[in-house]
């Protein structure tokens, strides 16, 4: 029907881009669209369109260079304080929070693909920093959840021999990588400053985390 009415997750399923791609066109004023109240909504016509145009002038529907928000992407009751001391109980521990948000559909897929990607390779990058992560194509956007380790966890494999204290764990939907990789350099870039560091070790609450990491 030419006069169908689409979401964001069906516009973004059917041009293959993450919901947060569509969003930011949206609001950018770069894709045909109108708010109903509060929530954007797209005529399939306008779309088909819009994207025909596109195609034809030879520019690409490649997600733009997003802007990492901390806040977009994580909440307070997904940063929790791990008693664990090993890599493994630690990171399902923290997979089972990261799968509170509405974003990840499957607990057992998320905590199994965390598992199998430490595997292949350490996601600890120094300074007692872990970042874990996956892609699944069933996470509808990218989410992360954050660990403050009580107990450094010794068994990370790490590159300076430091236990790890603080985890940092996201998962995107499959088409996300783009904004993925973004986020990975921006944690990595934001968690080398060494006060922000002591002071997430030293945070009472969750809360305090939170208000450290979108400052």
């Amino acid at each position: 029907m030419d006069e169908e009415i689409l979401t964001i997750e069906e516009v973004a399923k059917y041009l293959r881009v993450s919901e947060r791609t569509v969003y930011d066109w949206a609001q950018k004023g770069e894709i045909p669209a109108g708010k109903i109240g509060t929530v954007w909504r797209f005529k399939k016509s306008e779309i088909e369109k819009w994207v025909n145009e596109r195609l034809s002038s030879g520019s690409r529907l490649s997600s733009p260079k997003m802007n990492v928000q901390i806040k977009n992407i994580l909440s307070p009751d997904r940063i929790i304080f791990i008693n664990q001391t090993s890599k493994h109980d630690a990171l399902v521990e923290l997979a089972s929070a990261l799968s509170k948000a509405p974003q990840v559909k499957f607990a057992k897929e998320l905590e199994e693909e965390i598992l199998k990607r430490e595997e292949l390779m350490s996601t600890a990058i120094g300074r007692g920093i872990a970042i874990p992560h996956a892609r699944l194509s069933s996470v509808t956007d990218l989410v992360m959840a954050v660990g403050i380790c009580k107990k450094p966890v010794q068994d990370f494999q790490t590159i300076d021999d430091q236990p790890v204290s603080l985890l940092i764990m996201i998962a995107a939907a499959y088409n996300q990588h783009s904004y993925y990789l973004q986020t990975l350099s921006h944690l990595s870039s934001k968690l080398k400053d060494n006060q922000l560091r002591d002071s997430l070790l030293a945070a009472s609450s969750a809360d305090e985390v939170y208000k450290l990491l979108t400052a």
